[in-house]
């Protein structure tokens, strides 16, 4: 019974986070269980291709779907089954019990990531609750020390991604930057969610439809100067931390302890800015580790986080194929 119920719920859950907005993952109902997996067109395979983002998404899917569940008074367990060949993470089961959390569907459904700007970073009590629920599961929760050094690695990052041809070209297929874009109300990133004005939106496709031919006389110099330093804007950056020995399944957990995390956030009135350039390029992701005094594989997520000055627009949804944006 719960889970023909939990159909009707589907659609709130796909307000969880992805890379790009992408929304990869994917439920099949079998008899007794709903298959937990994802499509890989819907991947990143040259900006994630490692696929530790692909995993986190697919974790945070998985705790939305268990809080949605038990904010609807359903029964519902997750049990892992991690098959790359399969494309499968794990299976929703129904459960005598209702899923034990402290979160709402209302939470869910009104969480933002936030790119603009914060009157003020979280405060050490908000820091200790996000890191004692990565400590739960055996991680942890960080704060960077050196925000003049973390600038200097974002600038370093953001030059790294723009000089890859194919994680620009990537970029530029799920950028949805005039609302004209047939995909604007269904996935991707809009130019109402990055915060851009019209014009700032025009110049960047103009500069990324540039791209191949001005590659070389230095694009991706002037691309990575025009992202700014987000820093800039206030918050403080938090990192999350995986246990010694994270391997693919710990990540897809550590989807669900970030979810967590960034509810815990959301419910203090604060909201999150990922920046997963400093864990996606390798030499800005080697800094970091040695600055926080970890090995550089933990490292899972990086985010600016603080209290947003104003509301931010909402990213869209696809359900099935039908776009869901909320206006």
């Amino acid at each position: 019974m719960e889970l023909a119920a939990f159909r009707a719920l589907e659609p709130l859950c796909w307000r969880s986070p992805s890379a790009h907005n992408t929304q990869p993952w994917r439920l099949d109902h079998r008899p007794g269980a709903i298959r937990v997996g994802w499509d890989q067109a819907y991947t990143l395979p040259a900006a994630d291709p490692s696929g530790r983002d692909l995993r986190l998404s697919l974790g945070a899917f998985v705790e939305t779907c268990l809080v949605v569940a038990a904010d609807a008074g359903l029964g519902m367990e997750f049990v892992a089954d991690h098959c790359v060949a399969e494309r499968r993470v794990g299976w929703l089961r129904a459960s005598p019990h209702r899923y034990d959390t402290p979160f709402n569907a209302a939470q869910v459904l009104t969480r933002r990531t936030h790119r603009g700007r914060f009157s003020a970073g979280p405060d050490a009590e908000v820091v200790a609750a996000a890191d004692a629920v990565a400590r739960a599961s055996g991680g942890t929760v960080r704060a960077v020390p050196d925000a003049g050094l973390l600038a200097r690695l974002l600038r370093v990052a953001d030059r790294q991604t723009y000089a890859d041809p194919a994680v620009v070209g990537e970029l530029r297929s799920w950028l949805r930057l005039t609302p004209a874009h047939p995909h604007y109300h269904a996935d991707g990133l809009t130019d109402r969610c990055l915060g851009l004005s019209g014009r700032e939106a025009t110049a960047l496709r103009v500069a990324l439809a540039a791209y191949p031919a001005l590659r070389r006389l230095g694009l991706s110099r002037l691309l990575a100067a025009a992202s700014g330093n987000p820093l800039a804007l206030g918050g403080a950056a938090l990192v999350l931390v995986g246990p010694p020995g994270t391997d693919d399944a710990t990540q897809v957990e550590f989807g669900r302890v970030l979810a967590r995390t960034w509810l815990t956030l959301h419910a203090a009135g604060l909201a999150a800015h990922p920046l997963s350039q400093l864990v996606d390029a390798p030499d800005t992701r080697e800094t970091l580790g040695a600055l926080l005094g970890v090995a550089p594989e933990r490292l899972l997520h990086v985010a600016r986080v603080g209290r947003p000055v104003g509301p931010a627009a909402p990213s869209a949804r696809r359900v099935g194929g039908v776009g869901q944006g909320l206006r």
